[in-house]
């Protein structure tokens, strides 16, 4: 006699398991006092969850509603993901029950259906858009997270268009509040005066390059590889009246010929340039600064070397950052140290991450409707499980985020520095 869905559950997590699921077949797993009632629809959803056990098979099933929630919000799952994040442990059943699950699900349930649109494939299927951190895949991988919708960011990243980690001067500091605190804090650690010329890389929508224009009057150079920020940047520029100072292309930061500059700043981009080519990175913006000259690196970072640097084929790699890769800051400090940085300062701001994170989850949930209408609601539901699972990941110390600051040493040593610098107000 074949095993129902809800039994398959029951062998597989256990009778008291954290969660009710009701499936398509009429069955239900044991626990009815759970505190989670899940519903899975279809056999596509079946076969989602059979073919990818563990994180990537919920997710497609989820993203494609095929695996609904009773109550769940859908913008900021936090809640959920942190009640069940710990609790999902596979029981693995006795070799007889084994037997009994495999031909109850039969050979169909393992042949996985056709990907989610959303998902990106495994990194060896995306040779034909060249070899990982090429300058025409990363093209695509940034394209694939930054270029969804501006209109989509408008809402979950409110009026600063900031999508980096900001800096809470206070606990009951606002998201905005927050997120110019992190452009000036960049900005005083740079050493900043009117006049000395400033770059960019990664520049997003330009928070960092308008805020340095606008509030320490320098001219600056910000560059993107989203043609959607560059544009949206450019005409934010202009309608402020700064085109004369300040400019946002659309180009690989490994295209810039321009030199001399006075700093650099690098928020939320080494995530996405890959671990091996840190030597490069940091050796290219050496040479684009002035002796003197500050860099300034901002970067979601690992705990240890334990964790591994690339995110191969979990949720965050295929849905959300395409060849995105993480290291610990020692690895990024040794990398500019390396090219001949000398390191002047380093901070953690990973709680300042999850309450970031927090807030652009809110965002979405008190705009789901027009984020969905927007964008769709698969987008929509991916958002909500990468900014609820990246707070619960920074809250728990599982994910940092480290700014680095290195200055470019002259000739005998000069470099004018304070004996104690003072960032804050």
């Amino acid at each position: 006699m074949s095993l129902t869905i809800g039994a398959i559950v029951d062998q597989i997590f256990g009778e008291s398991a954290p969660f009710l699921l009701r499936a398509y077949d009429g069955s239900s797993s044991s626990n009815v006092s759970a505190p989670v009632v899940l519903h899975l629809k279809t056999e596509r959803g079946l076969r989602y969850l059979v073919s990818a056990p563990g994180e990537l098979g919920v997710v497609r099933a989820y993203v494609q509603g095929d695996l609904d929630i009773d109550g769940l919000d859908e913008g900021d799952p936090y809640d959920l993901i942190d009640q069940l994040k710990d609790a999902l442990a596979v029981r693995v059943p006795k070799p007889r029950k084994v037997t009994e699950i495999l031909a109850s699900l039969g050979p169909r349930m393992f042949i996985p259906p056709e990907l989610p649109e959303l998902e990106n494939p495994p990194g060896w299927r995306r040779l034909a858009e060249g070899l990982r951190h090429s300058k025409s895949r990363d093209a695509q991988a940034i394209s694939h997270h930054y270029d969804v919708s501006n209109a989509f960011y408008e809402l979950v990243l409110g009026p600063s268009m900031a999508y980096t980690c900001a800096c809470y001067p206070r606990a009951d500091a606002s998201l905005e509040e927050a997120q110019a605190h992190k452009f000036d804090l960049v900005c005083r650690k740079l050493g900043l005066q009117p006049g000395m010329r400033l770059l960019d890389v990664g520049c997003g929508w330009g928070g960092m390059v308008r805020h340095a224009v606008q509030h320490y009057g320098v001219r600056a150079i910000g560059v993107t590889l989203s043609g959607e920020q560059a544009a949206y940047g450019q005409q934010w520029i202009a309608r402020d009246g700064l085109a004369d100072r300040a400019q946002i292309r659309h180009s690989d930061y490994r295209d810039v010929t321009e030199s001399d500059f006075d700093a650099i700043s690098s928020i939320g981009l080494t995530e996405h340039i890959g671990v091996k080519n840190y030597p490069g990175y940091f050796a290219f913006l050496h040479e684009r600064l002035a002796d003197g000259g500050r860099l300034l690196n901002h970067s979601i970072t690992r705990p240890s070397t334990a964790h591994g640097s690339i995110m191969r084929g979990g949720f965050i790699n295929r849905y959300v950052f395409p060849d995105g890769e993480l290291a610990p800051v020692g690895t990024i400090i040794t990398a500019m140290a390396d090219q001949g940085f000398e390191i002047r300062h380093t901070e953690d701001l990973r709680e300042h991450y999850a309450r970031t994170c927090r807030a652009w989850a809110r965002n979405l949930s008190t705009n789901y409707d027009a984020a969905v209408a927007e964008a769709g609601r698969s987008t929509a539901r991916v958002w909500g499980l990468y900014l609820a699972g990246s707070s619960l990941g920074f809250a728990r110390n599982e994910i940092q985020l480290h700014q680095v600051l290195g200055q470019k040493v002259g000739p005998g040593g000069a470099a004018a520095y304070p004996l104690r610098p003072r960032f804050e107000d």
